[in-house]
């Protein structure tokens, strides 16, 4: 008996110190990956003090001299020199991508919490919420975006202390076009977790002398809140992604650029698998930082533990 199980066990240990390294690997990936974001955006905004704007922080020549000299690599030296050479483009994209993304979920939670509210607990406010919330779900997001930038010609209304901010105001209606959309399917994330809460809950607050809006505030939505993570997560990851519709109103973020070069240097399959990689490690890291809310905000024993 003791024969059998020693080969499992010595299996586990294998199979574990595989999680690890791949562990270790993803960590050191991310970190190169957000290393280099960070400082080329730096760079960037202080006049290029590391480099000059616009420059990438590894000279292309010396990276295809690298891989020339390395057996197997040499035959992608001019790839990699090319790849490195549009690394500045694709950190201005970049940066963009992650401003509309952080503020649009962040300001759409903030209206999706009152939509999930009303839409549970209100009544008349509740066919308001299930207007919004069906109206910007049942109608195409590219499809607001055109109505807010060519219909609404909403950039031309930027108030002025907003307006130069970034270097198209079309920014500012990508941020508002994303963030009406994803408030409202926020908003249906919060409400299936606000719905998943006990009505007992609701008398148990009341019975102690809490108001109804007490009640919602303190009892049932810092549970809610955290039912709705998992979905949550996705809303934050589908933004991440759909951030490149903004491209269609001119918007210079990560696919705008890409596609401005591959239509200038025709090189389309090598800028877009480098683009796909890029959205890839955006939602990687969107995702593990969401793990860790999570993990932040659980209750000790309440719901099952998450399996590694």
């Amino acid at each position: 008996m003791a024969s059998a199980t020693r080969p499992a066990a010595v299996g586990e240990r294998v199979a574990e110190s595989d999680r690890s390294v791949g562990r270790l690997l993803l960590v050191a990936a991310g970190a190169l990956f957000w290393g280099w974001l960070v400082v080329s955006w730096v760079n960037r905004w202080l006049g290029g003090v590391i480099v000059p704007v616009g420059q990438p922080l590894v000279p292309p020549g010396a990276v295809e001299a690298t891989f020339a000299a390395i057996p197997g690599l040499a035959a992608y030296a001019a790839d990699a020199a090319f790849v490195v050479e549009l690394t500045p483009e694709l950190a201005r994209g970049t940066w963009l991508t992650v401003v509309i993304t952080a503020v649009s979920l962040f300001v759409g939670f903030l209206m999706a919490v009152p939509l999930a509210v009303s839409r549970v607990y209100g009544r008349f406010s509740a066919w308001i919420s299930l207007g919004y919330t069906e109206l910007l779900r049942g109608t195409p997001l590219l499809a607001q975006l055109f109505v807010l930038y060519y219909g609404l010609n909403l950039a031309s209304y930027v108030p002025g202390a907003f307006s130069g901010v970034f270097a198209r105001d079309v920014v500012w209606v990508a941020i508002v076009g994303f963030t009406l959309n994803g408030a409202a399917y926020q908003a249906e994330y919060i409400r299936g977790a606000l719905e998943s809460v006990e009505e007992g809950q609701i008398t148990a607050g009341r019975a102690i002398g809490l108001s109804k809006l007490e009640t919602i505030y303190y009892v049932v939505l810092p549970q809610g809140l955290r039912y709705a993570i998992p979905s949550w997560t996705n809303e934050f990851v589908y933004l991440i992604k759909y951030s490149s519709l903004a491209a269609f109103i001119t918007v210079p973020e990560l696919y705008y650029r890409a596609d401005q070069i591959a239509s200038e240097t025709f090189r389309y399959t090598l800028i877009f698998v480098v683009t796909g990689a890029t959205y890839l490690a955006l939602v990687l890291t969107a995702s593990k930082l969401m793990e860790g809310v999570e993990d932040r905000v659980a209750i000790p024993g309440l719901g099952a533990e998450r399996e590694e």
